[in-house]
């Protein structure tokens, strides 16, 4: 089993779904809207949980996830009874630093083709999820290829830059 490198700067991604629907910070929530010139995307950022006894390879990889240029990590609580998707004020790489998973914060990163799926480590056979509806939350959902799309274009942020 490889150990998960410890990083100094987390990697940065642009994320989208099959619809083109990026994801916009709104308060202290993430919303998916169509992806357009006058919108401001928010940037993922990610780091390798370091933690050596929660990692199985064949399943995935180990991440926590935040938001680029604040201090906003995603988070999973369970509120009124179901596993909920939110943002918690912390430093991503405080996450990272941990010498135990973090499972609130903890997702399990799954490669699909060219997309990329997000399961809570919290609780599993939930995944984070977009609504086809403009406009909407970024949620958690345990049904998955029905109403909602938990898979996504998760691109090295140096890949999209234009030159």
């Amino acid at each position: 089993m490889a150990t998960p490198q410890k990083v100094e700067i987390p990697e940065s991604h642009r994320i989208r779904d099959s619809l083109q629907m990026v994801w916009v910070l709104k308060g202290n929530a993430l919303f998916s809207v169509p992806f357009s010139s006058n919108v401001k995307p928010v940037t993922i950022c990610s780091v390798p949980c370091t933690d050596t006894e929660s990692h199985d390879e064949q399943k995935g990889s180990l991440i926590y996830l935040g938001l680029k240029g604040v201090d906003l990590c995603l988070f999973c609580a369970e509120i009124q009874g179901h596993p909920t998707l939110q943002l918690k004020e912390k430093k991503i790489i405080d996450l990272h630093e941990e010498k135990s998973a973090q499972k609130p914060f903890l997702f399990l990163r799954g490669i699909e083709g060219s997309t990329s799926t997000f399961q809570s480590v919290a609780y599993p056979g939930w995944f984070i999820a977009t609504s086809s509806t403009v406009g909407q939350p970024v949620i958690l959902t345990n049904e998955r290829g029905k109403t909602y799309n938990t898979n996504f274009y998760f691109s090295p942020e140096e890949l999209i830059r234009p030159r």
